[in-house]
């Protein structure tokens, strides 16, 4: 490469010496005093322009560069240093450069994020919609067909419109409370709630769907069953309601369903523990999105709207806590998360 701080430095050395000898030669014509004057300026002059032009310009370019090249890797973990303390202009620009970068290509990355996710969600929603629909409207056009002149294929055929159309409707509702979860809408009513007697409710309410898989819903030994907390009663309640059900869903058959509540001082731990197949590693990050499911085919043959660990999530997370899950595969699963303790509620003696 031609252009370099060296040559530069011995080209500018050259020039200053040049002019230093000229007019040094005005005053003096002797050769000797004239060469050593020359001399000196051009050591003296590459020294010092090179010095310059490498550490404050050459190098602080070489950065820029670097930076060009990282950006086109996306590679972004540098730490920027504070730009006040920097007096040199290029190492500046150079830092702002690579900050604006990232700071852009982070934007991006996450618009491109947000624009699979929105394809995802309208491929889900679509799908979603369309079974209970579709199943609705083949019951109701073999009906006009003329199927309901018989009583019986009437009446059945009705039933099962009528129980699409529901399980359309569960969707919509489910979709609404989401989407109004996400945007703050809705406050969550803080009051005194016990864990213990929500969740004997919600295995009264899911006792028949347990007993068709033959499934045992339980407590766990030496559970609270003082579990009181500060909690919305509605929200928790489709909380555990959803938990549970998702455990009798993905449950081994002939196996059980255990709760449990630990209290310390200042929070009460719940767990939901089924014995079914697990999850696998992979999946466990992904289970709390809207519509995921691990194994399509048989989510789909269990029912439900794939939105209810969604609305876990958000509703744990508006309580100012987070759910969390552990799996092993063939052990089963558990989804555990803690509430604001109402110690309020201790009685001494």
């Amino acid at each position: 490469m031609l252009f370099n701080p060296k040559i530069v430095s011995f080209a500018l050395a050259a020039c200053v010496a040049l002019i230093t000898t000229l007019s040094v030669s005005l005053v003096e014509s002797r050769p000797e005093p004239l060469l050593v004057c020359g001399s000196l300026a051009f050591a003296s002059s590459s020294v010092l322009i090179y010095s310059a032009l490498e550490f404050l310009v050459f190098r602080e370019i070489k950065k820029i560069y670097s930076v060009i090249d990282k950006v086109k890797k996306k590679d972004f973990k540098v730490i920027r240093d504070n730009l006040g303390n920097n007096a040199n202009p290029l190492r500046k620009l150079n830092e702002e450069i690579f900050a604006y970068t990232a700071r852009k290509q982070q934007e991006i990355d996450d618009l491109k994020k947000l624009e699979e996710f929105r394809r995802e969600f309208l491929a889900d929603v679509s799908h979603e919609l369309k079974t209970p629909i579709f199943a609705a409207q083949g019951f109701i056009h073999t009906l006009i067909d003329g199927a309901v002149d018989d009583k019986m294929v009437r009446d059945k055929f009705l039933a099962k419109a009528a129980k699409s159309l529901d399980g359309l409707d569960a969707l919509v509702q489910d979709l609404l409370t989401l989407s109004q979860m996400e945007i703050g809408a809705i406050k969550m009513h803080r009051e005194r709630v016990n864990l213990f007697e929500v969740t004997e409710e919600v295995f009264e309410q899911l006792e028949e769907k347990a007993a068709s898989r033959r499934i045992t819903l339980k407590f766990a030994k030496q559970t609270d069953t003082q579990a009181w907390v500060r909690a919305d009663p509605q929200r928790i309640f489709q909380v555990m309601t959803n938990l549970i059900s998702n455990a009798i869903k993905y449950g081994n058959e002939n196996g059980k369903v255990v709760v449990s509540f630990i209290t310390d001082k200042d929070y009460v731990l719940t767990s939901v523990r089924d014995d079914g197949q697990g999850i696998p590693p992979e999946h466990l990050k992904r289970i709390f999105e809207r519509f995921y499911r691990v194994d399509k085919s048989r989510s789909k043959d269990s029912g439900g709207t794939g939105l209810g660990l969604a609305i876990v999530k958000h509703t744990i997370e508006a309580h100012r806590s987070k759910v969390s899950v552990t799996s092993k595969i063939d052990k089963g699963t558990t989804f555990s998360f803690k509430l604001e303790r109402d110690a309020t509620l201790v009685r001494i003696g």
